[in-house]
């Protein structure tokens, strides 16, 4: 018996909630899954990437001040075909690349990009030979 079973959820506190969403969905393409009110009050937005399981929550309290995201503090990782062409995607929404992209002599790469809270985005290009 495993002490847990596997990932459901990571939270990131937002000061705007619907500015944050939009960014999941338009620049990384993720999937609103469900919102709902928690007890204590707050708004809660749960999203999806289409081949993951694991959600991402978006969580909105005014009550506990503006969030403050300090830099390399967290970030969440996003597998892309392509950073070439994830690259022209933000690009053609006005968005650049916050870091990179750093190719790898072994192929594929990262680059980040940050999230409207200031929360960074990896972005991963695995090598074409490990993709399977």
């Amino acid at each position: 018996m495993s002490i847990v079973n596997k990932l459901h959820h990571t939270r990131y506190r937002v000061s705007d909630i619907d500015t944050t969403v939009k960014f999941y969905k338009e620049v990384l393409g993720l999937e609103e899954v469900r919102r709902s009110k928690s007890p204590r009050g707050s708004e809660l937005v749960f999203l999806k990437a289409p081949q993951s399981e694991e959600l991402i929550e978006i969580c909105y309290y005014p009550s506990s001040g503006k969030v403050e995201v300090q830099e390399d503090l967290t970030h969440l990782g996003f597998e892309v075909d392509s950073l070439e062409e994830f690259g022209k995607h933000i690009a053609g929404l006005g968005i650049e690349f916050s870091d990179g992209p750093t190719y790898k002599e072994s192929g594929g790469g990262f680059a980040f990009v940050d999230a409207p809270e200031g929360y960074e985005i990896e972005l991963i290009e695995r090598p074409k030979e490990a993709i399977q």
